[in-house]
């Protein structure tokens, strides 16, 4: 998955922290990151390439707030100003399928928090400017003291088994055309276990049981947290698309399930478990 890292440690403790020439910048232009491409290959600016030669930091066309460290590498957000062309943007779709992982990762992370950032500038109760809290990763309302936390969306992604056989779905209206497990979003007073139930009922009319939690993914292309399930089947295995989300949905056996998926995501990886029989049981 895109963030298994070969051993390197995300830290993304909460600190003020200046940056260094050498240091890598985040620079987001909606979803698109300012990179170079060669050979299949990101690479990041760092923050001393930003500037003119010989500048300090302080007088760069850009201002930046501490991100995380991966490894011993430090990223740092820009927080608007700096014309970027935009031949030099990659957008997430493109750059996710891309590589070094480490990159890829830090890319996707710190997309995320940006888009938090831009979209938390006002107070949504009293409408004042929201200000970065001193003590931790928050904005807060200087006026009624409102406080926001970045945003993530807890979500299910669910292999649901017959046997040797595997629903497989396909989404509708997406760009997204490949294989898919059922999934969905945790709603309101709704505990984990009752999503899964939930999404598969609603998306295909078929029941579940015997619920094996697998792992979970940080799917920080949508600011989700997806936690992955397998189950079986509780009935009938007569399928009734939700045509609104679905275009596809079928049984497929264990050694006839297409390839045809994301080699990058949590569901690719529960494909292939089920395919080796190596799902939880």
């Amino acid at each position: 998955m895109f963030q298994d890292l070969d051993g390197l440690v995300y830290d993304n403790a909460f600190r003020f922290d200046a940056p260094k020439p050498e240091d890598w910048a985040l620079v987001f232009q909606g979803d698109a990151v300012l990179a170079s491409l060669r050979d299949g290959c990101l690479t990041l600016p760092q923050i001393g390439g930003l500037g003119k030669a010989g500048e300090s930091s302080s007088s760069y066309p850009f201002s930046f707030r501490y991100a995380f460290t991966l490894g011993s590498e430090r990223y740092f957000l820009t927080d608007g100003g700096g014309a970027v062309s935009p031949e030099s943007l990659i957008s997430s779709r493109e750059y996710r399928n891309l590589g070094p992982k480490q990159t890829v990762f830090a890319c996707a992370v710190g997309e995320s928090l940006h888009r938090w950032y831009q979209a938390n500038r006002f107070c949504g109760r009293c409408g004042a400017d929201m200000r970065d809290s001193e003590t931790e990763r928050a904005r807060v309302c200087p006026d009624c003291g409102l406080t926001l936390y970045p945003k993530i969306c807890p979500a299910v992604i669910v292999a649901v088994t017959d046997g040797d056989r595997l629903l497989l779905t396909k989404y509708q209206g997406r760009a997204f055309k490949r294989y898919a497990l059922v999934a969905g979003f945790n709603e309101i007073g709704e505990s984990i276990e009752d999503t899964v139930r939930r999404e598969v009922r609603e998306e295909t009319g078929l029941h579940v049981k015997n619920l094996r939690f697998y792992k979970s993914q940080p799917w920080v292309f949508t600011d989700s947290l997806l936690m992955g399930f397998y189950c079986d089947l509780d009935g009938s295995d007569q399928i009734t698309l939700q045509t609104d989300e679905l275009s596809e949905g079928g049984w497929f056996h264990r050694a006839e399930l297409p390839a045809d998926h994301s080699a990058i995501s949590l569901t690719g990886e529960m494909i292939e478990r089920f395919r080796t029989g190596k799902e939880p049981r």
